[in-house]
């Protein structure tokens, strides 16, 4: 038996088979039942325009069913020297259907077969993710109302700056995964089309009906050109991997927020000890690794799109066998991505802070602006008053009074 679906004669150098073959067998296995959901798709459009009959067509989805069914149980492994998943189900078929089994691949090629299956995963991905960045924002808002108003020190330049507030910046944090969630919609929308049907990326002599293929996999529409649907190869990878990289942009930045404020000199907040680690000889060590791993993993996911385009940049329309090493970058960052979001799920919620950490005197220049503003009120010009705190603040005279009353949206306790 053949183990490549495009083999002829000759047999590839093993070497080189090696080389090619890469890391697809094990990455294939979490695209193995999008390709199944494509390939009953494919089986019924074949039957719909006659290029199989329904018998045959049955028998094909029989074993599909079967091979879904082994997925589950983790028993469809790819065999020895079988390059792919894709080449796998075709044998299956095959070995079980005879000639009935080699029709499944009529009017499509391998390049739309494992684009379509990748779209679908990615747009799964996305899904999950999606699911588990809401989740966040909605725990992010519960904690900014459950410490509504209770004052936090702000920093500009690494400077002692202005009063903020623990709901200010948690809720900041669920507005910046909000727009996050824009980004991962943007993204499901680019991967939500169709390229089943494009074959090796310049359509097909059969009559397939690819409106058919499209409702029946769930995708909204499709790509219309053939070459523009193998050109979204790599570029459906790219933007998926833009939306994950914002988010873990913002997983970063709170996460070195965390690093910040649980260190002694800033003690704004804590956590339990079981979610912080020790030292091996320094017994009053909390150090918050979790964060600290948070943070490094979620700054190597924001280097995913570079990668992306250092990868297919330079690469013409039409297929390139660069694109296989797409799966090598994209695949582990979705698992990476959604540790990294059920990690922060899971210590969020407890998350303590400091109800009176701007009661220390090193923070009363935070009050600064408060008592230039009580000025303007009373009738002074904001530069005169500007001045006139200024002049305290140098003589060592400035006593502020502590006391905050924001109204506007978006302010301290609003």
């Amino acid at each position: 038996m053949k183990t490549k679906l495009w083999e002829k004669e000759n047999k590839t150098d093993s070497l080189i088979e090696k080389f090619t073959i890469g890391n697809d067998q094990s990455l294939d296995m979490l695209i193995a039942p999008f390709d199944i959901i494509a390939s009953k798709a494919h089986a019924k459009m074949l039957s719909k325009v006659e290029l199989i009959s329904a018998d045959e067509c049955d028998q094909l989805l029989e074993g599909l069913n079967d091979i879904e069914i082994l997925l589950k149980n983790g028993e469809f492994k790819i065999d020895e020297g079988v390059e792919d998943i894709h080449s796998q189900i075709e044998f299956y078929l095959t070995k079980k259907y005879g000639d009935t089994g080699k029709k499944i691949h009529t009017g499509r090629s391998r390049n739309d077969q494992v684009l379509t299956a990748i779209k679908l995963f990615l747009k799964n991905e996305l899904e999950i993710v999606s699911s588990k960045t809401q989740k966040l924002i909605k725990l992010f808002y519960q904690l900014a109302e459950k410490h509504n108003g209770i004052l936090l020190p702000g920093y500009t330049h690494f400077q002692i700056a202005m009063p903020s507030s623990f709901d200010m910046w948690l809720s900041a944090y669920a507005e910046s995964l909000e727009d996050d969630l824009e980004l991962l919609n943007a993204a499901y929308k680019i991967c939500d089309k169709n390229s089943l049907g494009s074959a090796a990326g310049y359509g097909s002599s059969f009559p397939i009906d690819r409106e058919f293929t499209t409702k029946e996999m769930g995708f909204a529409s499709l790509n219309k050109s053939s070459v523009y649907a193998q050109m979204t190869r790599g570029k459906s990878e790219k933007v998926a991997a833009i939306a994950l990289s914002s988010i873990a942009h913002t997983i970063s930045k709170f996460s070195h927020d965390v690093c910040l404020y649980l260190c002694q000199n800033f003690g704004f907040i804590s956590f339990p000890d079981d979610l912080t680690t020790g030292s091996s000889i320094m017994p009053h060590k909390k150090n918050p690794d979790v964060f600290e791993l948070l943070r490094a993993k979620c700054n190597i996911l924001q280097g995913l799109p570079n990668q992306l385009t250092l990868l297919t940049n330079n690469l013409p329309s039409g297929y390139h066998r660069d694109m296989q090493l797409t799966k090598e970058l994209i695949f582990p960052a979705f698992s990476t991505m959604k540790e990294c979001l059920d990690v922060l799920a899971h210590a969020l919620p407890q998350l303590e802070v400091n109800k009176n950490c701007m009661n220390d005197k090193k923070y009363d220049y935070c009050f600064s602006v408060e008592e230039v503003n009580k000025l303007v009120l009373s009738g002074i010009s904001f530069r005169d008053a500007y001045q006139i705190i200024a002049n305290k603040i140098n003589a060592n005279d400035f006593k502020p009074e502590r006391k905050i009353d924001h109204s506007h949206v978006g302010s301290i306790g609003n």
